[in-house]
């Protein structure tokens, strides 16, 4: 799950250093990320895996890492199956 967010923050240059340079739960706002970034990212995601976020799920502590947008994935991807 977190290669796939990795390939999609990179593809779309997202933010100004690599994904794949990040840890898992370092904090991607202190690395670049915009919120701008954050909406290109959940639609990329929802695109992706054919889901989509609910309401409650789109603010910045969801999207601060890789291992909390991974997570919000995963719930999301339980409650649709």
């Amino acid at each position: 799950m977190i290669d796939l967010i990795r390939e999609i923050i990179d593809a779309r240059g997202l933010l100004p250093v690599a994904a794949r340079t990040l840890t898992p739960n370092a904090n991607l706002y202190d690395a670049g990320f915009s919120p701008f970034a954050a909406i290109q990212l959940t639609l990329a995601l929802e695109e992706a895996r054919g889901v989509e976020f609910p309401r409650q799920m789109l603010r910045r502590q969801s999207f601060s890492s890789l291992d909390s947008i991974a997570a919000c994935l995963e719930r999301v991807e339980r409650k649709a199956a």
